[in-house]
């Protein structure tokens, strides 16, 4: 095997393992933009802000567990956990690993409406809750 063939295998081994590996540096912005795109129009942080607070299908609303403003911590309506702040302007961890905000959009909106949200549901709440400055 020449010096070149092992090159070309290792760089080829390389772009297959970062194919596979899961994206996690994504920004707020960028979630944003992507659920916007499955949505096919722009979000609305009015409309973000209304699904927020409102009781939806379920006794209980997003609110219920992350405040009406998210900017500080919250608590689990049922189980009393402390949940940190929602707002990326007050937790810059928030929005920024794409798996975990699907597993927690799919677990939450479950809870609040019995059903997942809708990509244009997902965009208009982020769109809310990145208006929310200190």
């Amino acid at each position: 095997m020449t010096r070149s063939d092992f090159s070309a295998i290792a760089v080829a081994g390389l772009l297959a393992l970062a194919a596979v590996m899961p994206a996690h540096a994504a920004t707020p912005a960028d979630l944003l933009a992507g659920y916007a795109a499955q949505a096919g129009k722009p979000a609305a942080p009015a409309r973000g802000q209304q699904l927020f607070t409102t009781t939806q299908g379920r006794e209980w609303s997003c609110a219920s567990c992350h405040a009406a403003v998210p900017s500080q911590a919250g608590k689990h309506a049922s189980t009393g956990k402390t949940i940190g702040a929602l707002a990326p302007a007050f937790n810059p961890e928030r929005f920024t690993d794409p798996a975990k905000v699907e597993k927690w959009f799919r677990r939450n909106c479950n809870d609040v409406m019995a059903r997942e949200c809708t990509p244009a549901e997902k965009a208009d709440v982020l769109a809310w809750l990145m208006t929310i400055k200190p």
